[in-house]
C-alpha cells in the first residue's frame, strides 16, 4: 500500500501567493537571494565583470571626492591675486578632468555590470517560470493567475531596480558620506563631522519610521491594484461566458469597486509620501544651514579660507543629491526588498508531485494500464473514488461513464499523475506511475478534452505544439488525418491564421480537430478522450467521433463520456457512481442487465427523441 501523495500545510497546499513579509529584515534576506545570480559559480566572465565593476565604483567615488579639492585650491588662488589666472588654470582643468573621471567611471561600470544584471534577471524569471510549471495541479486550480502574473512582474521589476538603485547608488552613498565624515574631521574640526553625521541619521531615522508608517497604505494598495488586475483578467478571460448572460455591467461594476479602493488607498499613499518628502528636506535644509555657519565662523575666525569654505559646501551639496534620491526612493527599495521576497517566495513552494531521486524513464511496452484498487480524496475529508480497480488491455479502448462529480475525470488526472492517490496503484505495463518520471509518463499519454483551450496564435503552433520540433510536413499529415487540412487550407492565411484568446475565432469542432491533429502529432502510445465531444452538435460530434477512432485504431485508450452513443463499440464500459465501479461489461451485455447503466441510456434515447421531435416539428 502506498502512502498518499504529500500535502504540504500553508502556501504549498494552496493556491494563493505567499504572504509578504513587511519587515526590512525579510527583505534583506531575500536580498541575500540574489548573491548566487550575480556571483555566478558557472561563469568566470561574470564573476570579472562583477569585481571590475565594483573596481569602477570605487575610482568614480575617489574622483568625487576630489572634485571639491580642486575646486578649493581654484578658489583660493583667485580669492587673495585676483589678477594671477596660471594656478586657477590648471585648478580648474584637474576640477573639470575629476568630474568627468567621475561620470565616465561609472558609465563604464553600469556597461561593464549590464550583461550581469541582465543575466541575473532572465535566470531568476526562468528559474520561477520553471517551478510554477512543475507545482500541482492543485496549485494552478486555486490560484489567481492576475495576481500570480502581477507577482512575478512586480519581483522583477524590483530586482531590477534594487541592482540598479540599491547596490550602485545608495550603498555607496552612504561610503562616500563615511568618507567625507572622516575628511572634515580630519582637515578641519570634529563639529563639522559631527553636524554632517547627525543630519543624515536624523534623515535616516525620520525616513525609516516615517516609511514603517506609511507602509501600511502601500501595501494596501498594492493589494487592491492585485485584485483589480485580477477582476479585469477573469472578466476577459471569460468574454464569452459574460457574453452570454449580458452582464458587462456587473463586471464594470466589479472592476469599479477594485479600482475604487485603489483609488482611496493610492491617495493615501501619495499623502503620506508628501509629508515624508517635506520633512526630509527640513532636516536637509537645517543640516546645511548648520554646517554653512560653522564654515562662516572660521572664515571669519582666519582658521579656513574661501576656498575651505566652498570645499565644503560643495561636499554638502554633493551629498545633498543623493541623500534626497534616498529620500524619494526609500519606499520603493523597500517595497522592492517585499516583492522580490514574496516573487522568490514562490520557489520556496514545495511541488505536491515529485519524481523520487533517480527515477526511470517511462519504457512503455504494450501499453497496458491498470488501476490497483485505487482511492483518492482532493480533500480528505470528501472521498471520491472508492476501491477503482480494473486494466485496459494492449490496443483496447475502455469508456468510463456515470453522472456527474462520479468521478470520471478525476481518472484521467490521476493517470497523468496530477496527483497521487491515496491508496492502491496505477500502472502501465507493470509499473508504478510513481516510480517514473512525470515528463515521460506525460510524454506517454495523448488527451483529447471536451474544453480544449488552444494559444493565441497561429494554426500551424496550435497543432505543432504536439510535438515543437516536427515538419512542416508532419503537421500537415496529422491535420490531414484530423479532417482539418481542408478547412485550414481554404482560409485566406491557411496555417498562419490566428485562431484568438482560447481559439475563440474558431468553432467548438474546428477546436476540436485541432486538438486531435495536436495528438496524433504527438503519437502517444496511450489515448484519453475527456468527454471530447459531449460540448458539440449531433452531426459535428459523428465527424469527430469518426476522427476520433482513426486516431485511437491500435493504442490503448481510455474513454470518459457523457454521451452513452459515442461508447457502444467499446471493449468494456465502466459505470461510476459515487465514486464506486458499480457495473463493468460491453453495452449489449449492460443494456440486457437492467441496472444504472440501462437506466442512463433509456433516459439519453428518450431525450434525445423529443430533441427530433422539436426539430421536426
Amino acid at each position: 500500500m502506498r502512502p498518499h501523495g504529500r500535502v504540504t500545510g500553508g502556501p504549498a497546499a494552496s493556491g494563493s501567493l505567499p504572504a509578504a513579509d513587511e519587515r526590512l529584515g525579510g527583505g534583506l534576506r531575500a536580498l541575500k537571494g540574489l548573491w548566487p545570480y550575480l556571483w555566478p559559480k558557472d561563469s568566470v566572465e561574470l564573476r570579472l565583470r562583477v569585481v571590475a565593476a565594483l573596481m569602477l565604483l570605487l575610482a568614480g567615488k575617489l574622483a568625487t571626492i576630489t572634485i571639491p579639492w580642486f575646486y578649493k585650491r581654484a578658489v583660493d588662488a583667485l580669492a587673495p591675486h585676483p589678477g594671477l589666472v596660471a594656478v586657477p588654470v590648471a585648478a580648474v582643468l584637474a576640477y573639470g578632468a575629476a568630474r568627468m573621471l567621475s561620470q565616465a567611471f561609472n558609465q563604464l561600470r553600469d556597461g561593464v555590470f549590464a550583461k550581469v544584471g541582465q543575466r541575473a534577471l532572465r535566470q531568476i524569471a526562468l528559474n520561477v517560470f520553471r517551478h510554477i510549471h512543475s507545482l500541482s495541479l492543485r496549485f494552478h486550480l486555486e490560484r489567481r493567475t492576475g495576481g500570480l502574473a502581477r507577482a512575478v512582474e512586480r519581483g522583477t521589476a524590483g530586482i531590477d531596480f534594487l541592482l540598479s538603485v540599491m547596490v550602485f547608488n545608495i550603498v555607496p552613498t552612504f561610503v562616500e558620506i563615511a568618507i567625507v565624515c572622516a575628511i572634515l574631521w580630519r582637515f578641519y574640526s570634529w563639529s563639522f563631522a559631527g553636524a554632517t553625521f547627525a543630519t543624515i541619521v536624523l534623515y535616516v531615522v525620520f525616513t525609516f519610521l516615517v516609511t514603517d508608517w506609511r507602509i501600511r497604505a502601500r501595501r494596501e494598495m498594492n493589494e487592491r491594484n492585485t485584485e483589480a488586475n485580477t477582476k479585469s483578467v477573469d472578466a476577459l478571460l471569460n468574454y464569452e461566458t459574460v457574453k452570454y448572460f449580458a452582464n458587462e455591467a456587473h463586471e464594470i461594476a466589479r472592476y469599479d469597486r477594485a479600482l475604487a479602493a485603489y483609488e482611496r488607498a493610492a491617495i493615501t499613499s501619495q499623502t503620506t509620501l508628501s509629508l515624508l518628502n517635506v520633512g526630509q528636506g527640513t532636516i536637509i535644509a537645517g543640516g546645511l544651514v548648520g554646517i554653512m555657519v560653522l564654515a562662516g565662523e572660521g572664515v571669519a575666525a582666519g582658521r579656513m579660507t574661501v576656498g575651505d569654505f566652498v570645499l565644503v559646501n560643495t561636499y554638502l551639496i554633493q551629498l545633498y543629491t543623493p541623500l534626497n534620491f534616498l529620500g524619494v526612493v526609500y519606499r520603493n527599495i523597500k517595497q522592492s526588498l517585499t516583492d522580490l521576497e514574496q516573487m522568490l517566495g514562490l520557489l520556496k513552494i514545495a511541488p505536491e508531485i515529485a519524481d523520487r531521486r533517480g527515477a526511470p524513464a517511462l519504457a512503455v511496452r504494450r501499453g497496458r494500464v491498470a488501476f490497483r484498487h485505487v482511492d483518492f480524496a482532493y480533500d480528505p475529508r470528501r472521498p471520491i473514488l472508492h476501491d477503482i480497480d480494473f486494466a485496459v488491455p494492449p490496443g483496447a479502448t475502455v469508456a468510463i461513464v456515470g453522472p456527474s462529480g462520479a468521478g470520471k475525470s478525476t481518472i484521467a488526472r490521476l493517470l497523468f499523475r496530477f496527483y497521487d492517490v491515496g491508496r492502491g496503484a496505477i500502472e502501465i505495463d507493470g509499473e508504478d506511475i510513481r516510480d517514473v518520471t512525470q515528463d515521460s509518463l506525460r510524454r506517454a499519454i495523448g488527451v483529447v478534452p471536451q474544453d480544449t483551450v488552444l494559444f493565441n496564435d497561429t494554426i500551424f503552433y496550435n497543432i505543432a505544439y504536439g510535438r515543437p520540433d516536427a515538419s512542416s510536413a508532419d503537421i500537415e499529415a496529422a491535420a490531414r488525418r484530423a479532417h482539418i487540412h481542408d478547412f485550414v487550407a481554404a482560409l485566406p492565411d491557411g496555417y498562419d491564421t490566428l485562431v484568438g484568446e482560447r481559439g475563440l475565432k474558431l468553432s467548438g469542432g474546428e477546436k476540436q480537430r485541432v486538438a486531435i491533429a495536436r495528438v496524433v502529432l504527438k503519437a502517444p502510445e496511450i489515448l484519453i478522450f475527456d468527454e471530447a465531444t459531449s460540448a458539440l452538435d449531433t452531426k459535428t460530434e459523428r465527424d469527430i467521433q469518426r476522427s476520433l477512432a482513426e486516431v485511437a485504431a491500435d493504442r490503448t485508450t481510455l474513454v470518459i463520456a457523457h454521451r452513452l452513443s459515442t461508447i457502444v463499440d467499446a471493449d468494456e464500459i465502466l459505470v461510476l457512481d459515487q465514486g464506486r465501479i458499480a457495473e463493468r461489461g460491453r453495452h449489449r451485455a449492460l443494456l440486457a442487465a437492467g441496472g444504472t447503466y440501462a437506466a442512463m441510456w433509456a433516459r439519453q434515447q428518450a431525450e434525445a427523441e423529443r430533441a427530433a421531435a422539436l426539430i421536426g416539428n
